[in-house]
């Protein structure tokens, strides 16, 4: 399984959004505030958001946060089948949230269907431009296909917006493929560059690193 630590950046931005989106009444407490759903442990929050989708009364935008944190969860342990089904839950309820389109949009990666996450980081990016998790999605994807070019390209921007994070995710990744000799900094450098440029070229590269690798370099 690779690196937990970009998918958990983006379960922080979805944590933020899905927090933003409970704002919008101010007048009603937050259902989500200080529940399970949103622990770290895995289970717990797969357990947590479970119990609030049973209540009967709960307003539709945060029972779609509810699906969509589940969904997280499931994703990162790789239940990728039943993680997709409850972004299906999620997004039905608000099509325009980024981060959910994104988040599926990995889970039909890891599962091989490039055609079907395609349209969904597609249209993430169109609502959010900003989002180098989002970059990463479509980098990968690009590769898988085999269109060394766009993927590359999309890996820079990535970390262009995501910074000395992205850069020693790619960093660390590389090294573990034997590809990039230099120091985890998070500085970019040409070395790096010319790495990411070999890497894209085989879908077996994967630029982010397998969850043991460099856990040092970026805690």
């Amino acid at each position: 399984m690779r690196t937990l630590r970009i998918i958990s950046a983006v379960l922080l931005g979805t944590a933020l959004v899905l927090g933003a989106g409970a704002q919008h009444a101010p007048a009603r407490a937050n259902p989500l505030q200080g529940h399970d759903c949103f622990s770290s442990d895995m289970m717990r929050r797969i357990e947590g958001c479970t119990e609030l989708l049973k209540l009967p009364h709960l307003a539709p935008s945060v029972r779609a946060d509810a699906y969509a944190l589940r969904a997280l969860a499931l994703s990162l342990i790789g239940r990728y089948p039943e993680a997709i089904a409850d972004y299906d839950q999620a997004l039905a309820m608000r099509p325009d949230h980024a981060v959910a389109l994104n988040n599926r949009a990995w889970a039909l990666y890891k599962m091989g269907r490039i055609d079907e996450a395609m349209p969904d980081v597609q249209q993430s990016l169109r609502l959010d431009g900003r989002s180098p998790h989002a970059f990463d999605t479509r980098a990968h994807l690009y590769q898988t296909r085999g269109q060394a070019d766009l993927a590359y390209s999309d890996y820079r921007q990535a970390m262009a917006l995501g910074g000395a994070q992205m850069v020693r995710l790619y960093q660390c990744g590389l090294q573990a493929h034997g590809l990039y000799s230099g120091p985890v900094t998070g500085i970019y450098s040409e070395a790096l560059g010319a790495a990411l440029k070999v890497c894209v070229k085989s879908p077996k590269c994967d630029p982010l690193p397998p969850d043991e690798e460099c856990k040092a370099a970026l805690s």
